[in-house]
């Protein structure tokens, strides 16, 4: 009796298949078509071949259903890879819509104008003589290439986003929206009139940023203390106990910037021109670290969660980021005149707190990144995230850059080369710029109800990213080899022959940029605010679902 049972079982397992091999053989059919079932991801996976549907019941009489699949030549294959779509609208105040839209569009108006002049300085470096007009010469037009996208794009679309975040985070409506127009109507003011008068070649003298008259600056100051006075009486009615990350930074930038532009004007302590240049170096480097840095950054510290729909990885670590953000960017802006006729202390100074910013470059680059860790898939289908994740990148980068760059060592090679003009399009525009633009694209189609083709959106990343890469590349490279030049001792007209390749390669990368800044136009009218826009793209998206 046990015998017979030993030879049927063993029968029976020498018939049966291990189960490493079915799952390899199932595998390899892949899984079940249900008919009525085939989407044309499916139809493309599975080709011309015929596949047999099996009947969902428990009958085994009746035949499989056959069902004929199309060749994949058939199928229409989309130009871009399908991007996730906003979720339905939820904010469907068309009065606050219009407010944070008029700025963005103001704000894109003067980066079209603005990089427009910057093409055209970029021609004039491969074409000397394309012009002998004087309001057209390159120490004039310079200046007004930098101030208009500063405090016209920049400014502007920061300023207008940060209109949505606030009033968000603090769960209250904004406390005034006839204010808030009356700012943005001063800070155009300003950079209208500014411009003029740096056409006409009247300017505050050869000071990098501050060119604009202080009676025009001060224009610009007013409209910026009525924003920071607005959004604080927002902040302060707040129904939360604690002020989020991104209030903290968006405020503190401004504050800090109203403080910044009093000293940086005010003039009974600019008698000469060793105490002038002192300032200057505070104040062009506070501009960019205390103003543009901090409120981008907050503005970062709600988009990213907001679009990834996890919280910010670590709290301790954006306020860690934001009080060593306070303290040694305060110092660091002597570090532009090394080997200048002001105190050798004062330019140690600069380096040691220029080294201490990797601190912060440290803590806020990884708050972001671990954030985004773990979603890879989510980054790769969305249109915004992207530009977030090359401005991080370049945030933490090209800002390291500019520690060593502090150094004595390298400052003797790179300083009054082309290479610090590189450096400040990498970090204006590789990490703010990019920065802007992902929360626009993922946070104005949310109130508007409207957002662009993906295919635009990916048109401007590329051209952008490529562009300021060219640009930027051939400058660091030209200008090394100017700073090695010069240290030769070798005829000052050499290192200009030796720049011509390069200054071509400038005017390439700047015509991507600037050709991504058209599209970008396109997309910003795309996302444009209509009458009832939220309930109707909420009505057509749940119609569609």
């Amino acid at each position: 009796m046990a015998g017979r049972l030993r030879d049927t079982l063993s029968r029976r397992y020498r018939n049966r298949r291990p189960q490493h091999e079915q799952t390899r053989s199932a595998r390899a059919r892949g899984p079940p078509v249900r008919a009525g079932s085939l989407t044309s991801l499916e139809v493309q996976r599975y080709g011309s071949r015929s596949v047999a549907v099996r009947s969902h019941t428990r009958s085994r009489c009746k035949p499989p259903i056959m069902i004929e699949m199309t060749s994949t030549a058939a199928v229409a294959r989309p130009l871009a890879v399908a991007k996730a779509r906003v979720e339905p609208v939820a904010d469907t105040d068309i009065v606050w819509a219009r407010l944070v839209f008029s700025y963005l569009a103001w704000a894109t108006a003067w980066l079209l104008f603005g990089t427009l002049v910057g093409e055209y300085l970029g021609i004039k470096f491969v074409i000397p003589d394309v012009d002998h007009v004087p309001w057209l010469s390159f120490g004039r037009l310079r200046p007004v290439h930098t101030n208009a996208v500063f405090w016209g794009w920049s400014s502007l679309a920061m300023i207008g986003m940060a209109l949505y975040v606030v009033p968000k985070t603090s769960r209250r409506k904004l406390f005034s929206f006839p204010l808030a127009y009356v700012s943005l109507a001063l800070i155009n003011l300003s950079v209208v009139v500014g411009s003029v008068l740096l056409m006409s070649g009247i300017n505050n003298g050869g000071q990098e940023y501050r060119e604009y008259i202080w009676p025009v600056q001060a224009v610009f100051a007013i409209g910026v203390i009525l924003i920071a006075y607005n959004l604080i009486r927002t902040i302060a009615a707040r129904d939360l106990e604690e002020i989020y990350i991104s209030n903290w930074y968006i405020m503190g930038g401004l504050l800090w910037t109203i403080a910044l532009l009093v000293i940086a004007y005010l003039p009974w302590y600019q008698q000469n021109g060793i105490s002038e240049t002192v300032i200057q170096g505070f104040y062009m480097h506070m501009g960019v670290g205390m103003w543009f840095t901090p409120i981008v950054l907050g503005l970062t510290y709600y988009t990213l969660p907001r679009l990834l729909n996890k919280p910010i990885y670590s709290y301790s670590l954006g306020v860690l980021a934001f009080w060593t953000q306070m303290v040694f960017y305060s110092m660091i802006g002597a570090h532009h005149f090394i080997f200048a006729a002001i105190p050798w202390w004062l330019q140690t100074v600069a380096i040691i707190f220029s080294v201490g910013m990797v601190v912060t470059l440290a803590a806020g680059t990884a708050n972001f990144l671990l954030t985004m860790r773990g979603s890879e898939r989510a980054i790769g289908r969305s249109y915004s995230l992207p530009f977030i994740l090359a401005g991080t990148l370049a945030y933490f980068l090209f800002s390291f850059q500019g520690t060593l760059e502090a150094f004595r060592s390298l400052q003797a090679l790179w300083h009054f080369t082309n290479y610090t003009v590189a450096h400040s399009h990498l970090t204006m525009y590789g990490f703010v710029a990019f920065l802007i633009w992902g929360s626009v694209y993922g946070l104005v189609p949310r109130m508007t109800g409207h957002e662009p083709s993906a295919v635009w959106v990916g048109i401007h990343f590329w051209f952008a990213l490529i562009g300021y890469f060219l640009y930027s590349c051939a400058l660091m490279i030209g200008g090394s080899m100017q700073g090695l030049n010069w240290i030769a001792g070798n005829p000052f007209i050499h290192s200009v022959t030796d720049m011509m390749p390069y200054w071509l390669w400038r005017a390439i990368g700047g015509t991507l940029m600037f050709l991504s800044h058209l599209v970008f136009a396109y997309n910003v009218w795309l996302m444009r605010p209509r009458e009832s826009a939220s309930i109707g793209a909420t009505t057509a998206r749940n119609g569609a679902s």
